[in-house]
C-alpha cells in the first residue's frame, strides 16, 4: 500500500483521512495524446515547471488543454497523483475533468486532489480544524441555515429586520469573506451605517455562533482556509511540499479569498498553471476579482503566457463581430480569436420596442423557419 502522505507531516489530531492504496499511473506514449492538439495547445501542456498563464478565448478548447496537462505531469513522473491540485468552479467540471484525465493515465486520476475551491478547502479544513476552534465533524450551513442564525443575532441586537433585512446583511458578510476579511480586519470606514453603525459587531456574534455550533458556512471554507495557511507556518509548509503542481481553470472568475489561498500554496515551487480569459470575466457582482488574471505576471514574474487563439466552436463571422465589440474594453490583456472555418451566415441586428414585439418577431421568424422545414431541434433561443 502506497501512503497518500508519504513524506508529509502526519495529520493533526483525530481529523486523518482514510489512505486509500494507490493504482499505478498507466504512462501511455506522449505522442498518444498530444498528437491531436494545435501549436499553442502543445506548448500549453508541455510548459510544465514554472508559473503558466493560459489565456483561453471561447471554444479553443481550454478543457482539454487543462486535462491533457495534468494527465502529462503525472504520466511523466513529475509527480505522484496525491501531489497535484486541480481546481475547478463546478462539480460538473471536475467529474468531467477526472474522467478525462482516467481516460488517459488509468484509475490512479482518483488520487489527484481534484475539485471545486470549497471542496478543496472543507477537505484540508477537516484535518486542521482544531486550529480555528472547530471539530473535523463540523457541519456546512446552506442558505437557509445561515439566514436563520443571522435572524438569531439580529434580534439578540434588536436590529430592526424590515429596515435591514437579514439577505442583505448576509451578502454584506459574504461579500467580506470572499475578500477574506474576518471581524477583526473589518474597520469602521469599511462597515458604515449598516445595521445601525453594528454590523461589525453582528459579524463577530455571527462567527462566535457558527463555532459554538461546530459549523461553518460556505465562506468560512476559504476564510478558515486562509487562517491555517497564513497563521500556522507548519500547516503551510506540510501542503506547499504536498502539492507540487497547481492547475487551476476558469481563474478569471476567482475572488480574492481564492487568489490569496493559491497564492500562498503556489509561493514556494510556483509551479502553477491558470486557465481563464479576461474577455469572459462575468462575476464581478459576486466578488470575482477580474485584477486577479491582469496581474499575474506580476505575482509571478518569469511566468509564461500562452494564448489560445484558434476558436473551434463558431464562425468567422461570429468571432469578428465579438472581437469589434470586446475590442472596446479597457484593462484587458488581448488576444486574436480565429477560426479555420466557414464564414457562416451574415449576424443580423434587429430593434424592437418592447418585450412584447421582441417575441412576436421571434415567433415570425420561427415559423419562418419552419415553413421552409428548418426542423426545430436546430433553432435555438438565448
Amino acid at each position: 500500500m502506497t501512503d497518500l502522505f508519504a513524506n508529509q507531516p502526519p495529520p493533526r489530531g483525530n481529523a486523518a483521512e482514510a489512505r486509500p492504496p494507490a493504482p499505478p499511473v498507466q504512462a501511455p506514449r506522449p505522442d498518444s495524446y498530444l498528437s491531436g492538439l494545435n501549436t499553442a495547445q502543445r506548448e500549453a501542456v508541455e510548459a510544465i515547471d514554472g508559473p503558466v498563464l493560459v489565456l483561453a478565448g471561447a471554444g479553443t478548447g481550454k478543457t482539454r488543454v487543462l486535462t491533457t496537462r495534468l494527465a502529462h505531469v503525472l504520466a511523466l513522473g513529475k509527480a505522484a497523483p496525491w501531489n497535484v491540485l486541480a481546481v475547478t468552479f463546478t462539480n460538473k467540471a471536475s467529474r468531467e475533468m477526472k474522467e478525462r484525465v482516467a481516460r488517459i493515465i488509468g484509475p490512479a486520476a482518483e488520487q489527484v486532489w481534484l475539485g471545486t475551491f470549497h471542496a478543496l478547502a472543507a477537505r484540508i479544513l477537516r484535518r486542521h480544524a482544531e486550529l480555528v476552534g472547530l471539530k473535523s465533524n463540523f457541519s456546512i450551513l446552506d442558505t437557509d441555515d445561515q439566514l436563520r442564525l443571522l435572524k438569531q443575532v439580529l434580534q439578540a441586537e434588536n436590529v430592526d429586520e424590515k429596515r435591514w433585512p437579514p439577505r442583505v446583511i448576509m451578502g454584506v458578510i459574504q461579500r467580506w469573506k470572499d475578500r477574506g476579511l474576518g471581524p477583526d480586519k473589518i474597520g469602521v470606514a469599511e462597515a458604515g451605517d449598516l445595521a445601525g453603525g453594528r454590523l461589525r459587531e453582528i459579524y463577530k456574534q455571527y462567527q462566535e455562533r457558527l463555532i459554538t455550533l461546530n459549523a461553518a458556512d460556505f465562506g468560512d471554507l476559504l476564510l478558515h482556509g486562509l487562517t491555517l495557511l497564513q497563521g500556522h507556518a507548519d500547516v503551510l509548509a506540510q501542503y506547499q511540499r504536498q502539492f507540487r503542481y497547481l492547475l487551476v481553470d476558469e481563474y478569471q472568475d476567482t475572488n480574492v479569498a481564492q487568489y490569496l489561498w493559491l497564492r500562498l500554496l503556489a509561493q514556494d515551487h510556483k509551479n502553477i498553471c491558470c486557465v481563464g480569459d479576461d474577455d469572459q470575466s462575468i462575476y464581478g457582482w459576486r466578488g470575482a476579482e477580474i485584477g486577479n488574471i491582469l496581474k499575474f505576471e506580476t505575482d509571478f514574474p518569469g511566468a509564461k503566457v500562452i494564448r489560445l487563439e484558434q476558436n473551434y466552436r463558431s464562425t468567422s463571422r461570429i468571432l469578428a463581430a465579438a472581437s469589434g465589440l470586446i475590442a472596446h474594453n479597457e484593462g484587458r490583456l488581448g488576444k486574436t480569436l480565429w477560426t479555420d472555418g466557414d464564414d457562416g451566415e451574415k449576424i443580423i441586428v434587429r430593434g424592437v420596442w418592447d418585450g412584447e414585439e421582441e417575441a412576436r418577431t421571434v415567433g415570425d421568424r420561427i415559423e419562418d423557419f419552419q415553413r421552409k422545414n428548418v426542423p426545430l431541434s436546430q433553432m435555438a433561443l438565448l
